[in-house]
């Protein structure tokens, strides 16, 4: 049983939360203050803290550096009032994995400390919360490996792409992947530091897509209290973070000019400074980059600096998109089956063949990442142990010659409700695609802020 500690000087909303996640099958306890909370996180080991940022003796800036320093194990949840969210985003980087905002919504919070505690474990390769078998048998009788957290695929493509992890993973070789969004650039980056000499040390990952050359100062360098207007404490930033291991720093192609030269002397010199301090930090860290963009074009466009170009391409490796591997589409939807009837409670055994029909005919332009949030969207819609082909997204649906009832005809789907709720799964998964799944461009388009769209893809399953 899961042990989480819940610390908020609202005795109300503690107690709420006790008989909430008590119901939901965890172990509780609560704390009114700083110190009460310091005494229950020294005499027990927590999976869990949910911690209001503001207390009366503290706040949850200093709760999270204590239990970051102290209790690494132990993942830290935020939560704050909605003008409070500035301040949460900013603990987030120091550590916390996520924060919730009042009002509580019980399904929120329910979601929220499944995906921490995923993580956190899967992290520090223990038990999962909801365990993924370590050999996966799907219905034709192979066996998936999953060593190493993901399915491998056996196609020739597969194959070759896992040769190539086994070649340069020993090496300190700074690695190059270059892919369509979705096909597992970050988990092929993690097998590399796996199987290194590094397995040990951090894998901090770091998405350049969403840093502005203002921002990308602090994420890359760290940052000292009081260095800049808003550097409201010390900031340790992703270089440091991961010396001694491996940092992946994907969608590269996305940084500013500035950043790169910036990230092209630290690159150079091994050695990084926090803004605001004069004292040089020795680095030794293995850097794989990731992008979807043409960087040798980006280069000739005068965008992309040809030095840095070359200070990460010491090894390439191109990952196939799903839609040319062949029979591998069916693995991984086997095991993201599996995934899914674990995570939701379903017992579904495998895919009618009319719905498979519809896989191998569409393709899949959000490649493997797409695929998985379609089964999980999947099991999550169908209420008995069948898959329903009015569960299927519009698109997909649309490749089989065998739905001969179009999903978007009225009796295919009365309920009003659903059919709202599918138009706008549609609408943000479209958006997605279109901006490569970067989330601030998709808020933009969509004229939400970023947190509504969070709440809207968790709620779809959408990762």
């Amino acid at each position: 049983m899961k042990q989480i500690l819940v610390i908020d000087d609202e005795v109300a909303i503690g107690q709420l939360l006790f008989n909430f996640l008590s119901r939901n099958g965890f172990e509780v306890e609560t704390a009114t203050s700083g110190l009460g909370a310091f005494e229950k996180l020294s005499n027990k080991a927590f999976d869990l803290v949910l911690c209001d940022f503001r207390l009366k003796d503290t706040d949850g800036r200093e709760i999270l550096k204590e239990i970051k320093a102290n209790y690494p194990g132990t993942g830290v949840i935020i939560i704050t009032a909605y003008s409070d969210i500035r301040l949460a985003v900013e603990l987030i980087k120091l550590g916390a994995y996520d924060y919730i905002s009042k009002p509580l919504y019980p399904n929120e919070i329910l979601n929220t400390i499944n995906k921490a505690i995923e993580t956190r474990e899967a992290i520090h390769t223990s038990v999962a919360t909801l365990p993924i078998p370590e050999k996966v048998t799907p219905k034709k009788g192979k066996e998936i490996s999953t060593d190493l957290g993901y399915v491998v695929g056996e196609s020739e493509l597969s194959v070759e792409l896992l040769r190539q992890i086994n070649l340069v993973a020993p090496t300190n070789f700074s690695v190059l992947i270059y892919g369509e969004s979705g096909t597992g650039k970050e988990a092929v980056a993690k097998s590399i530091h796996l199987k290194s000499s590094r397995k040990d040390k951090p894998f901090i990952a770091l998405d350049c897509g969403s840093l502005t050359k203002e921002l990308a100062g602090s994420e890359f360098f760290g940052h000292e209290k009081g260095s800049f207007t808003g550097a409201l404490a010390t900031k340790i930033g992703h270089f440091e973070q991961a010396n001694g291991g491996t940092l992946f720093l994907d969608e590269i192609g996305n940084l500013s000019y500035e950043s790169q030269m910036a990230l092209l002397r630290t690159v150079q010199e091994r050695k990084v400074k926090r803004i605001g301090s004069t004292k040089e930090i020795d680095l030794d860290v293995r850097i794989i980059v990731a992008t979807n963009e043409n960087l040798p074009q980006a280069i000739k466009d005068g965008r992309f600096r040809e030095d840095l170009y070359y200070r990460f391409n010491e090894f390439m490796i191109q990952l196939p998109a799903l839609r040319d591997r062949g029979d591998d589409l069916i693995l991984f939807a086997d095991y993201f089956l599996v995934q899914a009837n674990q995570e939701l409670g379903k017992n579904i055994p495998g895919f009618p063949k009319n719905i498979l029909n519809s896989f191998k005919a569409y393709p899949w332009p959000g490649n493997i990442r797409e695929l998985k949030n379609v089964i999980r969207r999947l099991v999550l819609l169908s209420d008995t142990n069948t898959i329903l082909t009015s569960a299927l997204p519009l698109e997909i649906a649309a490749q089989s010659k065998d739905v001969s009832t179009p999903i978007s005809s009225p009796s295919a789907s009365p309920d009003l409700k659903n059919r709202a709720q599918e138009a706008e799964y549609e609408t943000i998964m479209q958006v997605l695609k279109q901006v490569s799944f970067n989330k601030s461009k998709a808020a933009e388009i969509l004229n939400i802020d970023r947190k509504t769209l969070y709440n809207k893809m968790k709620s779809f399953s959408i990762k």
